[in-house]
């Protein structure tokens, strides 16, 4: 049993991987700081992206669904309404799978089922909480959602601070908990230390639950050759007072990691040096195969 905490691009690649090796034997904890409410249903953004990429159905954009078609956004726009969050007529379909659960009563983690069941996936992908815990951004403008500071201001103002709110009322599901306690293993993503495995880490009681936890927790850096693939992490590392690369990952996690994966040299802690550019399917699977090893001899070591 092995659990992953994942959010965005880098972190989806390598749950893909886990997931060829393991089946239903893995546990994606995933961000739902980033959920927003569109067009009436209710969108997560990280979830989906995760649940896309292990159903082979990801659109090489890195989100939405391959070969979708945007009849709906079309005619919302032709009807005058803002369509600048894009969503897919059957990335639309997924949301309102789990629109429709969450309106019958259904928890946040039952509704995503919903999705996951639909798009035939066999592990398990669960919300970090059934709560609402929503990131945002402050720039010199103000406090911004961070959709819309990622789409509408293309991330483009300097991050003063993030906050997440809602976090401190958040509680962990019982199957995040589960998950944890019964994991062999725990990996966090190459994932957004920030915004990405941020908001997770901030949900009361889940980084005491990972803590506890008689897995090895291993981080698997998302820098590649000292940059960042995609995306703005190094604008959020800095805000954050962290350093770029493998140095400030292990900063941002502290006490918690046991071990780190890097294609730098690391020296805070154990760490395994190779390659971790994820270009295609195999690149995930070798990255996840010489993860669990790395960790599996930390836990016979006593990590």
């Amino acid at each position: 049993m092995v659990v992953t905490l994942a959010g965005g691009t880098g972190g989806a690649k390598l749950a893909a991987g886990l997931y060829e090796l393991l089946g239903e034997e893995l546990a994606v904890v995933a961000n739902t700081g980033d959920d927003v409410e569109a067009y009436g249903v209710h969108v997560s953004p990280d979830p989906d992206l995760i649940a896309y990429r292990l159903a082979g159905a990801l659109d090489e954009r890195g989100f939405g669904i391959a070969g979708d078609t945007f009849g709906v956004l079309a005619a919302l726009r032709e009807a005058g309404h803002e369509t600048w969050f894009q969503l897919g007529d059957k990335d639309l379909a997924m949301c309102l799978i789990r629109t429709e659960l969450l309106r019958l009563g259904a928890r946040l983690t039952e509704a995503h089922g919903g999705v996951v069941a639909a798009l035939g996936i066999t592990a398990r992908i669960l919300p970090m909480s059934d709560d609402p815990v929503r990131t945002e951004v402050r720039t010199d403008a103000g406090w911004r959602p961070f959709q819309e500071f990622m789409i509408v201001d293309r991330a483009e103002p300097p991050v003063r601070e993030v906050r997440f709110r809602g976090a401190d009322t958040a509680r962990p599901t019982p199957e995040v908990l589960e998950a944890v306690e019964r994991a062999d293993a725990i990996v966090i993503g190459p994932s957004n230390p920030i915004i990405s495995i941020g908001p997770v880490l901030a949900v009361p009681g889940l980084r005491d639950a990972l803590a506890r936890s008689r897995a090895p927790v291993v981080a698997v850096s998302p820098y590649v050759a000292g940059r960042v693939v995609k995306g703005p992490t190094d604008a959020f590392m800095s805000a954050a007072g962290l350093a770029r690369g493998a140095a400030g990952v292990v900063a941002a996690y502290g006490d918690l990691l046991d071990g780190i994966v890097a294609d730098e040299q690391v020296t805070e802690l154990p760490a395994l040096e190779t390659g971790t550019l994820m270009q295609s399917p195999a690149d995930a699977r070798r990255l996840a195969e010489q993860t669990l090893a790395f960790a599996a001899t930390l836990r016979s070591q006593g990590f």
